[in-house]
């Protein structure tokens, strides 16, 4: 089965390496998908049917399992990933004030990616940092005790610094 998706076709040579080792291995879809998403950075749908095709699946299960877990992304994500905790610990100490001050300084909801694409903006369950709550990872770097005075520091030094380079 092929994808008959959009001229926009990603390099599905780089995924081969991956396929040849885990696409006869009975219960690695994960795994394939953990892969895929490293190398494009995201779940593309000419992918998707890719990996159904080599795993002998149909895209349907292939996106089902896909869809069922919130590791995987379906759209591309910005040079920095904002994932802010909204577990209790974070949400009781105000994580609400700190997405709001995020989407207003940024333009961009909660699963969006900024116009710019520098910026993509994710609420997670939890980041398991409640002594640091409310708390937001940006890439690698955690950022704890925030305030909305402090996110809109930490982006506008991130900010400056893109526009340095």
């Amino acid at each position: 089965m092929q994808c008959q998706c959009a001229a926009n076709r990603s390099d599905l040579s780089l995924l081969e390496p991956v396929l040849a080792e885990y696409a006869d291995v009975k219960g690695s879809l994960i795994t394939i998908l953990q892969h895929a998403q490293e190398i494009y950075g995201y779940l593309p749908t000419d992918v998707i049917y890719h990996i159904a095709e080599k795993t002998g699946s149909t895209p349907a299960r292939v996106l089902g399992v896909a869809t069922f877990y919130t590791q995987f992304r379906f759209q591309p994500v910005g040079k920095y990933l904002i994932m802010l905790c909204d577990g209790t610990a974070c949400h009781v100490n105000g994580s609400s004030r700190i997405a709001a001050a995020v989407r207003e300084y940024l333009h961009v909801e909660n699963g969006g990616t900024t116009e710019d694409g520098l910026f993509s903006f994710s609420i997670v369950a939890c980041l398991g940092c409640c002594s640091l709550s409310p708390v937001m990872m940006i890439n690698e770097d955690t950022y704890g005790s925030l305030t909305p005075a402090k996110v809109l520091e930490i982006l506008k030094e991130i900010r400056a610094k893109e526009a340095a380079k």
